[in-house]
């Protein structure tokens, strides 16, 4: 284990009372907070570097020099919380410690959220910075406030359509309170945006929007400083920095333009670096800070250490991308008619595979979900099957439309969300996918499937490329390699409706689906026999919005209990089909129903963290159940209070004094004969 090195406070005020000029004191600092941001990135397991490193100059300037007290800034890409968390705490806006708990429960989100102080709206899905800085500054009006309100955007975000929908009525109502600065570092996720959607004369599209346009080096401080101050003259209309950057700078092996444009990836998108590429990086920030240090004939910067934490992996993993990838490229062998989408994502959806093998039959269509759900509905409608790929969250919602539009076509698609549920908590819930299947359940002729090992995927992709398969199919996918401690029987097949149990019982049953929830509640069976004598059956049941009625009140009848538990808000999920179903069957006796699920907005911090503060995680689990069949001899009774159950709802109180956030699960209730 190797310890990890981060940058005092007390340097970052030093540093700030240098008697230099403002530009190359920015500079340093700029450094300081890189050295900063790579620490929390690594401590935390994961996180953005290179689209951090590309804008802390930018960033820096803006807090240090620039904003008054009555001014807004925030980032529309919400990749780069790291390097706002790292300014925010240099200045004392954030309390300095939060640096050690990025992407932990309580602690700094993955992606930026208004429960922290000092970020002024929750960002993650792109395109939506520019409309929310214009709703600011309305408010501004109305209110009689003042201000002005900055927005950094990415390159790649300007594929997203609201971006371009969000200029002209800035430009019609003459906003010159908004200035958006474009983090052009050339390169989206992990590919280059030329190669995808070439923004081509970006400073004329944007002009002929009617905004005044500027250009500048993102990371010549001095640059910038000249910019802003030009832009300071222009009162009449919105303005627009395009800030050539580079991104990951300030460590030469990261840099983009290290790189050739013919490589495939950009290497430090997203992850954390292992303790080799940490030890190699850290040493030249160090050094250009001690540089610049020296010239200004101030001490070298004083460091302090950490051991890195150890993350322990899993020992067992299921990794449904990667049995995924396998299963979509030996169906594309076998079909010639099926072609592949990707939304800027062929890494993390398991594409490049099937990329490599068959590239005339792979579409990169970028951050772009609505167009490349609609290309995939016309490829259909020429006798193609398309197969559709992004994350769940950005999959499900922002192309709802177009994928209902494709399914008044009654053609086929394969809908391939990964990312999908909680985990992993640490990006935040921009992009914890909790409600997908309450968007997609009701669309005609789609039907909804979350596989829980990897041997089930490939049983879901086979399903779904059939040709007898007529429907249209989503495949939720979760990303994060996880111990299942259950086999699925050796005869088991999936078949439309229906699912298996995996742990007999005989004092209820509990349906769930996918490797985190069924994970949960076989271990929860196992607590619930050991200490309370329960024993509850498991049935995983891998179909989301289908139900075969006669399977399934085989299972039920005469269950005394029977439980629902969603990797999904529990409003929509699995568990309203299935309560909705047993209550329509009108089976005989008494039987106590209960729900359990997602019922507030994700929190964000370590998987195990968020299950347990969700209620979700076996242990919880078990102590819900038990309290819930505690009062099954109390027919008809409603709680209506999680507290009725022996508090099983958690109360999470956050140590800044924010408002207390109950996180609760549905209340039980019984379903007479």
């Amino acid at each position: 284990m190797i310890d990890l090195q981060y940058v005092p406070q007390a340097e970052f005020s030093r540093v700030r009372a240098l008697d230099v000029d403002p530009v190359r004191k920015t500079a340093v600092f700029a450094d300081l907070c890189r050295i900063n941001a790579l620490y929390m990135i690594t401590r935390a397991g994961s996180g953005h570097i290179g689209t951090s490193f590309s804008c802390l100059d930018l960033i820096s300037w803006l807090y240090l020099n620039e904003l008054t007290a009555d001014d807004v800034f925030f980032s529309s890409k919400g990749h780069d919380a790291p390097a706002l968390y790292a300014v925010l705490t240099a200045i004392g806006k954030l309390p300095f410690e939060k640096i050690h708990e990025l992407r932990r429960l309580n602690g700094l989100p993955g992606h930026p959220d208004v429960s922290t102080p000092s970020i002024e709206t929750n960002t993650g899905s792109l395109g939506m910075g520019v409309s929310k800085a214009k709703g600011m500054l309305l408010a501004n009006r109305v209110l009689g406030g003042k201000g002005r309100a900055f927005v950094l955007t990415g390159d790649g975000e300007l594929q997203e359509g609201q971006f371009w929908e969000s200029l002209v009525s800035a430009a019609n109502t003459r906003l010159g309170g908004l200035t958006a600065i474009v983090d052009h570092n050339k390169i989206q996720s992990d590919i280059w945006v030329s190669r995808v959607s070439d923004l081509g004369d970006l400073e004329a599209k944007l002009r002929s929007f009617g905004w005044h346009i500027a250009r500048v080096d993102g990371h010549d401080t001095g640059a910038i400083a000249r910019t802003l101050a030009s832009l300071a003259l222009v009162h009449d209309r919105p303005k627009a920095i395009i800030a050539d950057t580079i991104k990951g700078r300030g460590v030469s092996f990261m840099e983009g333009t290290a790189l050739s444009p013919d490589d495939r990836l950009y290497r430090f998108h997203s992850g954390a670096p292992d303790d080799d590429t940490y030890l190699k990086a850290l040493p030249e920030l160090v050094a250009r800070v001690n540089a610049a240090l020296a010239s200004m004939r101030a001490d070298a910067v004083r460091l302090e250490s950490t051991p890195r934490p150890d993350h322990t992996a899993p020992q067992r993993p299921q990794r449904l991308v990667a049995a995924y990838s396998r299963a979509l490229v030996e169906q594309a062998r076998r079909n010639p008619r099926l072609v592949v989408f990707d939304a800027d994502l062929a890494l993390d959806t398991g594409l490049l595979p099937f990329e490599a093998e068959f590239p005339e039959r792979f579409v990169e269509c970028g951050i772009a979900e609505q167009d490349m759900v609609s290309q995939a509905g016309g490829a259909a409608l020429k006798g193609l099957l398309p197969i559709v790929h992004s994350f769940a969250c950005f999959l499900s919602d922002r192309p709802n439309e177009q994928i209902y539009n494709n399914a008044t076509e009654r053609t086929k698609v394969i809908y391939v969300g990964s990312l999908a549920g909680l985990v992993p908590g640490g990006p935040g819930h921009s992009h914890q996918c909790v409600r997908d299947i309450a968007a997609l359940s009701a669309v005609p002729g789609l039907v909804l499937i979350e596989p829980s090992t990897e041997r089930e995927v490939d049983m879901a992709v086979r399903y779904g490329c059939a040709d007898r398969t007529l429907d249209s199919v989503y495949l939720r996918l979760v990303s994060v390699p996880w111990d299942v401690p259950f086999d699925l029987p050796a005869d088991y097949e999936l078949l439309e409706g229906r699912g298996v149990t995996l742990v007999p019982g005989r004092d209820g049953v509990v349906f769930a689906y996918g490797p985190v929830m069924l994970s949960e509640a076989v271990r929860a069976t196992a607590l619930l026999k050991a200490r309370h004598d329960i024993h509850l059956a498991v049935v995983n049941l891998p179909w989301l919005n289908r139900i075969d009625r006669g399977w399934f009140a085989s299972i039920v009848r005469d269950a005394p209990a029977v439980f629902t538990l969603d990797n999904h808000f529990i409003h929509g999920g699995q568990g309203d089909m299935l309560l909705r179903t047993l209550a329509e069957l009108s089976l005989p006796g008494e039987r106590v129903v209960r729900r359990l699920g997602v019922t507030d907005v994700p929190l964000c911090g370590r998987n195990d963290e968020v299950l347990h503060a969700h209620g979700l995680d076996a242990t919880s689990l078990c102590d819900t159940i038990a309290a819930t069949l505690a009062l099954r001899e109390d027919v008809g009774r409603v709680v209506s209070d999680a507290t009725d159950v022996g508090d099983v709802g958690r109360v999470l109180s956050d140590p800044a004094d924010r408002p207390v956030r109950r996180v609760q699960k549905d209340p039980p209730y019984k379903v007479p004969s």
